[in-house]
């Protein structure tokens, strides 16, 4: 598989990520929480892994051409 996620979105996606991770685990009793956990989860894994599948489906290719 092709990477798709690099450069600015990539870090974006990490930000983004560990703030829902945090808000997650601080409301991680209630329904939205465990949502924002998820979220969170699947935001970090994308930019550890740089492929996106929605990325992907429309054809949006954020690394860099080497």
């Amino acid at each position: 598989m092709d990477r798709n996620v690099g450069g600015f979105d990539r870090t974006l996606r990490v930000v983004l990520g560990i703030v829902l991770l945090l808000v997650g685990y601080r409301n991680r009793d209630r329904t939205a929480g465990t949502l924002a956990f998820v979220a969170g989860s699947d935001i970090v894994a994308t930019a550890v892994i740089q492929r996106c599948p929605v990325n992907a489906l429309f054809g949006i290719d954020t690394c860099a051409a080497e």
